[in-house]
């Protein structure tokens, strides 16, 4: 084509403002700064670590589209204090929108008081203590809570099992612990059973002799143990060194690998509740399982499935939205309503918290068997 001067000029302005909408379009493209503070390392790390892969696929499958995520994350090193010191470098040195974390109830506790006094939304995949979201505006979960949990358990104990009589062993050092406790005693309680005793410990303890020679003399039906699979693997060796006959019942906190290494196969024929299991027939789960196993050459545990899921869940905040503006996605996560996510289906309630099943496990050699789904 031949260009005079007026379309010459007509051209060049034409070509420069259609390449400088692409420029300003390609430069301002929805991005989302996401912190993460995880137990990378101590007690608690392997819980970080899973979870850290749970995002990964998620970010992996996510690639380029939009609203694009970058994650930051900080290790909360297992502990509330630097749980503290990693959110509040998240907020005022990284300027993040929304923030992930942490894995467990007092780690979560900490950051969220941080997160909730400068308002900035922040999800925790696995935090199920019920204090955690209780009136806060900014703090929301992916994961159950304990006062569902421990009915769970309880109702499962006396229902299934038939069991009259039950101890529990309680961390002293854990929120999560101590809530989970309390509603199972309640629940076992008002279903017509007797907590004979409720022994405490410390995650400082190495031993356990003193609590289980307890439960050994007195023969309950049921031995509860809301704990972290570092103490309770090794209680649960001990249990099986001193012949104990009760039923042992956990929670979420025992589905890690590293117990099944601790307790040496002493946790078979014990029951948890969880959050989902691997083996479900759920299309998008499986999806989510065989990728999760090419990529990390393991099955998925619940930390994974639930940072897989909280992850997307942020991003479908913003994505509804359109923003990234900190009180934009702290509605979109307030108004979450059946989201498909691997471990369920999530609706989020007014306290912040997804209504949304559990599954009752047996360890087996290798794996675990599905008992039942209890919906809330």
């Amino acid at each position: 084509m031949l260009l005079n001067s007026s379309n010459t000029k007509l051209y060049f302005k034409t070509f420069f403002l259609l390449n400088g909408l692409a420029f300003f379009s390609a430069t301002f493209a929805l991005e989302v700064k996401v912190g993460a503070v995880l137990s990378m390392t101590g007690t608690l790390g392997s819980y970080g670590q899973d979870a850290k892969k749970g995002m990964e696929l998620a970010l992996a499958e996510m690639g380029n589209t939009e609203p694009k995520i970058k994650l930051i994350i900080e290790d909360s090193q297992s502990t509330p204090a630097e749980a503290a010191k990693a959110i509040n470098k998240l907020v005022t040195s990284d300027k993040i929108a929304v923030a992930i974390g942490d894995v467990t109830s007092s780690n979560t506790i900490a950051a969220a008081s941080i997160a909730e006094k400068s308002k900035v939304p922040i999800i925790s995949p696995a935090a199920t203590n019920d204090s955690v979201t209780f009136q806060k505006k900014y703090v929301f979960r992916a994961c159950f809570i304990d006062s569902f949990q421990g009915t769970v358990m309880a109702t499962f104990a006396t229902s299934t099992l038939k069991a009259k009589t039950a101890i529990v062993m309680e961390d002293s050092d854990s929120d999560y612990s101590k809530g989970l406790s309390k509603s199972f005693v309640e629940n076992f309680t008002k279903n017509g059973g007797k907590v004979t005793k409720i022994l405490r410990y410390s995650q400082k303890d190495t031993s356990y002799s003193a609590q289980l020679t307890e439960v050994r003399k007195i023969k309950p039906d049921i031995l509860f143990i809301p704990g972290f699979h570092q103490q309770v693997g090794v209680i649960l060796r001990e249990s099986k060194d001193l012949q104990i006959t009760a039923k042992i019942l956990g929670g979420d906190g025992w589905d890690t690998p590293e117990l099944r290494q601790i307790a040496k196969g002493a946790e078979n024929g014990s029951f948890i509740s969880n959050h989902y299991i691997a083996t479900g027939d759920n299309k998008k789960l499986q999806a989510f399982v065989k990728a999760y196993k090419a990529k990390f050459k393991e099955e998925p545990s619940s930390f994974a499935a639930l940072a897989y899921d909280s992850i997307y869940m942020v991003r479908n905040a913003v994505k509804n939205k359109n923003s990234i503006d900190s009180e934009k996605i702290t509605e979109g996560l307030a108004s979450i309503q059946k989201f498909e996510g691997v471990t369920g289906m999530i609706t989020m309630d007014k306290n912040h918290n997804p209504t949304k099943p559990a599954v009752v496990l047996e360890f087996i050699p290798n794996g675990y068997k599905y008992i039942s789904t209890v919906n809330p």
